[in-house]
């Protein structure tokens, strides 16, 4: 996996007990590629744009490929709403699942 990718995310395995970070779970949809490494610690005010970009850098998505991100395949969340505050409203059993899919899927 391409360190720079990575850099400001770090795995679960790592970070088992961070205040400042929180915990989200990537979860594969329709024809989106699976990744191996699924759960990740993030910074809590990171956007939904930051994730975005990250994950499109990891699955090294061509910049003409759709991406999608949705919360609990439920609805597609702005790109300006940070992980603290979805994580507040949305966590399940201590972490936001975020649902990725290269085609529109919920919302």
């Amino acid at each position: 996996m391409d360190e720079e990718v990575t850099s400001e995310f770090s795995t679960s395995k790592v970070v088992t007990e961070n205040k400042e970070k929180i915990e989200i779970l990537l979860k594969a949809t329709g024809n989106a590629p699976i990744l191996k490494t699924k759960k990740w610690m993030v910074e809590k005010e990171k956007t939904v744009a930051s994730i975005h970009e990250f994950l499109r850098k990891l699955l090294k998505l061509d910049p003409s490929d759709s991406l999608f991100l949705y919360v609990n395949q439920a609805f597609a969340p702005p790109p300006d709403q940070t992980m603290k505050n979805l994580y507040d409203c949305y966590n399940t059993d201590g972490r936001l699942v975020l649902h990725y899919c290269k085609t529109q899927a919920w919302g």
